[in-house]
C-alpha cells in the first residue's frame, strides 16, 4: 500500500519541481501605463493583481527600444546589436535567429517541457524574402524549439495580415494565392494613399501606413490574394487568447512553456467592440484595457485548471511607449493627462530611459514573495536564468550577454546586474546610479512620433538616482566616472 501511494505522489513532486512558465509580452506598453506603476487615468486591475501577488520590478529593461531586437534578445540571450539584420523587420523578412543557437524554447524543450508561441512573432520566417505563403514555411518557430505556434508574421500594421498555425497560413484557398511585396504595388487591392475615403482609421502623414488596405486600415507593404485567410483587427487578440488557453488546457498535466506575444497597444489600435470608448483615452487606452482583460483571462485559466501555484508568470513589454505611430486614433488628442512613460524621458525608439525601462512582474504564488524590487535586470537574462534553474548551464554557456539573475527574479537579490547596455540605433550604459549615452549624430527629436531620440554629439552622463528624467548632463563634472563608463562600454562591445 505504501508503495502504491508513493507511486502516486512521485509524479506530483516531479511536477512541482518543474513549474510551468508563461511569458506575457506586451507591445509598446510604457512604464507608466499600468496603474501599479503610477498611472492615474487608466484602470488595469489584472496587471495590478499580478503585481500584488508577485514581484514588481522598477529597474527592469528590454535590450532595445524597438520590438524586433527586443524579441531577438529575449529568446536568444544575445544583445541584438551584435548581429546585423536585427532591426525592425518587414513582414516578408527571413528568420533572423540561427536554428543552431539555443533559445528559451529549445532550453525548455531540452528540459522536457511542451513549448508554444502564440501571438506576435516579428522575427522573420523562412530563409529568403521571397517565400511561398501558400505552403508550409520553414525555418520558423518549430526550428527554434517551439512545439506549437499560432502567430502572425510581423506586426498588425504590416502585411500579410494572416494567421499561421504551425507555420502554415490558416484559411488558404488554392484558387486565391497570397503574394506579398514591400517594394512594388501588386494586385488590385486599393491603397490608403490612393483611396483615403475607404479608410475607417486615417493614417498619419509620412509614416508609411498608406499601402494595401485591409479591414479598412492602410498597412505597410503590398498584399494580394488570400481573402479568406485575412483576419479582422477586432478578432486578433481574442483568437490569440483562445489558442493560448487551449494550449494550457491540453498541457495542464505536464510542464509547459508559453510565450504569449500580445499585440496591444501597438498600432493599428482597433480593439474588440467591448473595449471601444471605455478608457476615455482613445483607442490606445482602450487597447490597454483589452490587454489587461486578456491577462486576467490567462490568470483565470490557471485557476480553473488548478495550476496557478505551479506556474511562473512573467509580464513585461518589448519597448517603451509611443502615441502617434502611424494612425490618427485619439492617442494624442485624448491623452487626458496620462503619462505613458511615467517619470522617464523618451519612449519607443529612444536612448533615454523610457525606451527600454518597462513594466516587469514575476509571479509564482507561494515561492516568490510579493513586493517591489529595485534590482537591475534585463530580458536578455531570461535564457541564462532559466537555463540555470533547469540545470542546463551547458546550453547557454556561449551567450555571455545573458546573465544568471535567478536570485534577483525570485526576489532574493536586491541588486541584480552590475551593468546593462541599452540600445536604440546607438548604445547607452547603465551601471549603478550612472547612465552614459555615447555620442551619436542624428536628430534630437523624431518629429514623426514626437519622441526625443537621446542623440547628442557630446557624451552624456546622468545620475539616475537624483535625475531619473535625464535632464541634467553631468559629464563635465564627473570626468573620472565618464571615462570609466566609456571604457566599460567599449569592453562590452568588444566582448562579443
Amino acid at each position: 500500500m505504501r508503495a502504491f501511494f508513493l507511486a502516486l505522489l512521485l509524479p506530483l513532486f516531479a511536477h512541482n519541481q518543474r513549474p510551468n512558465v508563461i511569458i506575457i509580452y506586451a507591445d509598446d506598453l510604457g512604464f507608466g501605463d499600468p496603474r501599479c506603476y503610477g498611472a492615474t487615468k487608466l484602470h488595469t486591475p489584472n496587471i495590478d493583481r499580478l503585481a500584488a501577488q508577485g514581484l514588481r520590478f522598477t529597474n527592469a529593461h528590454t535590450s532595445s527600444a524597438t520590438c524586433t531586437p527586443s524579441r531577438y534578445a529575449l529568446l536568444t540571450g544575445q544583445y541584438p546589436w551584435r548581429k546585423q539584420g536585427t532591426g525592425v523587420l518587414p513582414g516578408d523578412a527571413a528568420l533572423i535567429i540561427d536554428p543552431s543557437q539555443p533559445t528559451l524554447a529549445s532550453v525548455f524543450k531540452q528540459a522536457g517541457y511542451q513549448t508554444a508561441v502564440v501571438g506576435k512573432w516579428h522575427l522573420g520566417l523562412g530563409n529568403t524574402l521571397e517565400k511561398n505563403w501558400n505552403a508550409a514555411i520553414s525555418p520558423g518557430p518549430r526550428e527554434l524549439g517551439f512545439d506549437y505556434s499560432y502567430i502572425f508574421p510581423a506586426t498588425a500594421d504590416r502585411v500579410p495580415t494572416v494567421f499561421l498555425e504551425n507555420q502554415q497560413v490558416i484559411g488558404l484557398d488554392s484558387s486565391d494565392p497570397i503574394a506579398v511585396n514591400y517594394k512594388n504595388p501588386i494586385g488590385k487591392d486599393p491603397t490608403g494613399k490612393e483611396h483615403p475615403e475607404l479608410l475607417k482609421m486615417k493614417s498619419s502623414p509620412g509614416q508609411g501606413h498608406d499601402q494595401t488596405i485591409v479591414n479598412g486600415i492602410g498597412r505597410i507593404g503590398y498584399m494580394s490574394g488570400g481573402y479568406k485567410a485575412r483576419w479582422t483587427d477586432e478578432e486578433v487578440s481574442l483568437s490569440f487568447l483562445a489558442k493560448a488557453r487551449g494550449f494550457m488546457e491540453e498541457n495542464q498535466k505536464s510542464p509547459f512553456f508559453l510565450y504569449f506575444g500580445l499585440t496591444e497597444p501597438h498600432v493599428p489600435r482597433m480593439p474588440a467592440t467591448q473595449f471601444k470608448g471605455k478608457s476615455g483615452l482613445g483607442y490606445r487606452g482602450d487597447a490597454i484595457l483589452q490587454l489587461d482583460w486578456t491577462l486576467g483571462e490567462i490568470l483565470k485559466q490557471l485557476n480553473y485548471l488548478g495550476i496557478e501555484k505551479n506556474t511562473i508568470v512573467i509580464f513585461s513589454s518589448d519597448n517603451g511607449p509611443v502615441l502617434d505611430d502611424g494612425y490618427q486614433d485619439g492617442a494624442v488628442t485624448q491623452l487626458n493627462g496620462h503619462e505613458p512613460a511615467g517619470p522617464f524621458r523618451g519612449g519607443k525608439y529612444s536612448l533615454f530611459e523610457a525606451g527600454t525601462r518597462v513594466p516587469f512582474i514575476v509571479s509564482w504564488p507561494g515561492t516568490v514573495k510579493p513586493g517591489v524590487s529595485k534590482a537591475l535586470v534585463s530580458q536578455v537574462d531570461l535564457l541564462a536564468s532559466f537555463g540555470s534553474f533547469l540545470k542546463l548551464k551547458d546550453a547557454v554557456q556561449d551567450y555571455s550577454d545573458s546573465e544568471n539573475q535567478w536570485s534577483a527574479l525570485m526576489g532574493k537579490d536586491a541588486k541584480g546586474r552590475g551593468y546593462l547596455v541599452e540600445h536604440a540605433n546607438g548604445l547607452a550604459l547603465v551601471s549603478g546610479k550612472w547612465k552614459y549615452i555615447e555620442p551619436k549624430v542624428g536628430p534630437r527629436l523624431f518629429k514623426e512620433v514626437n519622441i526625443e531620440s537621446g542623440y547628442d554629439t557630446v557624451p552624456q552622463l546622468y545620475d539616475l538616482e537624483k535625475d531619473p528624467g535625464e535632464r541634467v548632463n553631468v559629464a563635465e563634472k564627473n570626468l573620472d566616472v565618464l571615462r570609466e563608463m566609456e571604457e566599460l562600454l567599449e569592453r562590452v562591445r568588444k566582448a562579443g
